[in-house]
């Protein structure tokens, strides 16, 4: 039976049907979809993790004691799991281990734009990538009997328009894979010096066996055409070639970017006067064809910036300018990213910004709280960055910082790796606040649950983190709940806490507005109280706007939160059931 799937659905049909029985992740754009895409599949044991190391590790204690188990992250994850990864190359698998990394070429929904593929070559793991939904599930089931027959776990590099863009899937049944038996092997998968240097050994003559199959692995194939101009490309950048230059061009496609053929690559081309190396992002494939002596055309002619585009490529390659677009006369207004109506987070950074606090930040929904009229997050750099930043910041300016610095993190960004850099404040006496923004859901990546939540990925009721007591317990005295849309309640205690000479932590709770079990009702109204003072347009919020100059609500966008109630000084707005 053939169905139109996502990418990221096609790599968990793969997953299933290869007969993976543990599948452990950390949601993260644009790889979430392939953990949320098995939870039909009863047969799997499925979870979200804290973090991608431990999702990682998870994976590996399964694939060591014998089942087939995979990890699934975005390419910032990686850099997570990267520890792991690399030991894990060492120990060999007994049962398949798969780990699908999700680039983001463009930065759609991420904090910067690296290539994934360096992690296979520094960690000597081969990566299969495919470029179209059937190839995604192809390449998923080969990559579980490739992580066996080689003893290696294997990446499935994917990216943003082939996690997220669909073609026909053909499904057929899952195979009956049983968990092998459980040998205990200390030379094998116990990495001390004295292990590890003969592990080693055996690694590099995988190597040396996985570079000789990819001479000949139908993953790679050529398209010869009759023509002077050869193309090497591979993942979305072959869908973008093949558009732009048809039959025009004979191809290289690699479906195994690492390691990479040489012969292969030479054969093909001596067929072609001008070889071209089509790939986004890093020029990975480019170097490895200039190091055996091919003259390729690469990224002189491409960016090493961003998506590519069919009319880029065609440009480029052939010379032909792109088709002329009709501009229309009207000018649509910028629409940049804003926080939803309702968020919780919205009240937070009105007080932050309110009383002028550096504000440390962190990945997640707000990091809009950088974004005007707000514009209160100081810096974001990566999950958990917040709290060790900040005190780094009052390491360098001086205690007396503190007294205007705080940090904000996410209740899942807190589980993930926020609760180690709380122990460094406590531990190394700094005198921190962090704010922890618990909307009871992790936002961004699409309502998945986390630890704090009491729910599983299959919304099977678990214990739930008591994040008070999880503060109290790695040392913080000074553990606070209150719910910002009180908006004097937390601006006092923000300045309470910010005062004190130790380590605090406040816990912002109000749930997220698009929650099915938040039911905000009614609306807010402007009365005819109004001075048109504009404080309210300072919260930044979609549904107020100015017309005509003066200030007007959208009933169509409004769900009634009350926020604006608390701010209108005049108490001009009022909320109407």
């Amino acid at each position: 039976m053939k169905k139109l799937l996502l990418g990221n659905a096609a790599v968990a049909r793969g997953a299933y049907e290869a007969g993976v029985r543990v599948v452990s992740s950390y949601p993260g754009t644009p790889s979430t979809e392939i953990t949320e895409s098995m939870v039909p599949y009863s047969e799997v044991n499925l979870e979200w993790a804290p973090n991608e190391k431990v999702a990682a590790e998870v994976a590996i204690g399964a694939a060591i004691a014998g089942a087939r188990s995979m990890s699934c992250m975005k390419h910032v994850g990686m850099n997570v799991m990267a520890d792991p990864l690399f030991t894990v190359r060492y120990t060999g698998v007994t049962g398949g281990l798969v780990f699908c990394v999700a680039d983001d070429p463009g930065m759609h929904s991420s904090q910067n734009e690296q290539d994934s593929r360096h992690y296979a070559k520094a960690s000597k793991t081969v990566m299969l990538e495919p470029s179209d939904s059937a190839e995604c599930k192809a390449f998923t089931k080969a990559a579980f009997d490739l992580s066996e027959e080689y003893d290696t776990p294997v990446l499935l590099r994917l990216s943003t328009r082939v996690s997220h863009s669909q073609s026909l899937v053909e499904e057929e049944p899952r195979a009956d894979i049983p968990v092998r038996p459980y040998e205990k092997n200390i030379q094998k998968h116990v990495m001390m010096p004295a292990a590890a240097r003969g592990r080693h050994v055996v690694v590099e003559e995988g190597q040396a066996k996985l570079a000789e199959f990819a001479e000949t692995t139908s993953f790679n194939r050529r398209e010869d055409n009759a023509s002077d101009i050869g193309v090497i490309t591979s993942g979305a950048a072959y869908q973008y070639a093949k558009e732009a230059l048809g039959n025009q061009v004979g191809y290289f496609k690699l479906g195994m970017v690492y390691p990479l053929p040489t012969q292969a690559l030479l054969d093909f081309a001596k067929d072609y006067k001008t070889v071209y190396v089509i790939e986004e992002l890093d020029p990975f494939i480019e170097e490895h064809c200039r190091a055996i002596g091919m003259k390729v055309r690469g990224k002189e002619c491409f960016s090493l910036l961003g998506e590519y585009t069919a009319a880029q490529i065609k440009k480029a390659v052939l010379g032909t300018e792109p088709v002329k677009t009709v501009k229309s006369e009207s000018t649509l207004p910028p629409r940049p990213p804003v926080m939803c109506a309702g968020c919780p987070h919205r009240a937070t950074f009105y007080v932050l910004k309110k009383l002028g606090l550096t504000v440390s930040g962190d990945i997640g929904c707000y990091t809009l709280g950088a974004v005007a009229p707000l514009a209160s997050v100081d810096s974001t750099i990566c999950m958990g960055a917040s709290v060790s930043a900040a005190f780094g910041m009052a390491k360098a300016q001086g205690p007396e910082f503190n007294k205007k610095l705080v940090s904000v993190i996410g209740d899942s960004t807190f589980m993930h790796s926020g609760i180690t850099g709380l122990i460094d404040i406590v531990y190394n006496k700094g005198a921190n606040t962090v704010i922890i923004l618990d909307n009871s859901i992790t936002g961004m990546t699409g309502h998945q649950d986390n630890p704090t939540t009491g729910f599983t990925i299959r919304r099977e009721p678990t214990r739930q983190v008591d994040l008070e007591a999880l503060c109290h317990a790695v040392g913080v005295d000074r553990v606070s709940v209150c719910d910002p849309f009180d908006l004097k309640a937390f601006e006092a205690l923000v300045k309470q806490e910010v005062a004190a000479d130790e380590p605090s932590v406040i816990i912002a709770q109000h749930p997220c507005a698009l929650l099915k079990t938040v039911k905000l009702s009614g609306r807010c109204v402007i009365t005819d109280a109004c001075k048109n003072c504009k404080a309210c347009m300072k919260l930044g919020c979609p549904a107020i706007s100015v017309r005509d100059g003066k200030v007007e609500i959208d009933a169509s966008q409004c769900n009634g939160c009350g926020l604006c109630v608390g701010v209108c000084p005049f108490n001009a707005i009022k909320k109407e059931d």
